[in-house]
């Protein structure tokens, strides 16, 4: 399913994190939930998002964007958050091999990994939902955002 959403502001943007973690935790846990693979340039409100995702997981420390550290694991009321930031990697093999590992943390735990800078990866992982963040106005990053999203 493909859906295209404006973006007001980054609260919305926070809400519609937020809406997407609730529809994750929605599906059957039986199954293979997908992975959430975030696209945008920098400060296209990717980490932004993630913050709505924590506060609908019930998450309460604050979020920030993994890029030093590469991954985050978040756990809260609701579910856990493994939280990764590809965007120091500049060796797909190098990207490939610490998703697998956050991949394996994530399933142990349950939680929800969201991927920043997944064009960093070989291959798209799957299953997967895909969220393209554009700025309407890269000029003005307070003229909103246009979020593309493939499920």
């Amino acid at each position: 399913m493909e859906c295209a959403l404006k973006l007001v502001d980054a609260q919305a943007t926070r809400a519609l994190g937020g809406r997407l973690a609730r529809d994750w935790l929605a599906l059957p846990a039986a199954h293979t939930r997908p992975l959430l693979l975030l696209r945008g340039d920098l400060g296209a409100g990717k980490t932004c998002l993630v913050q709505g995702l924590a506060t609908a997981l019930g998450i309460d420390e604050p979020i920030t964007s993994p890029t030093f550290a590469l991954a985050q694991h978040y756990q809260g009321d609701h579910g856990a958050l493994v939280h990764l930031d590809l965007y120091r990697l500049e060796q797909a093999a190098a990207a490939d091999e610490l998703l697998a590992q956050e991949e394996e943390a994530a399933l142990e735990l349950g939680a929800l990994l969201a991927v920043e800078w997944p064009e960093r990866l070989s291959l798209v992982p799957r299953p997967c939902w895909q969220l393209q963040l554009t700025l309407l106005d890269p000029q003005n990053p307070e003229a909103g955002r246009q979020a593309d999203l493939i499920t």
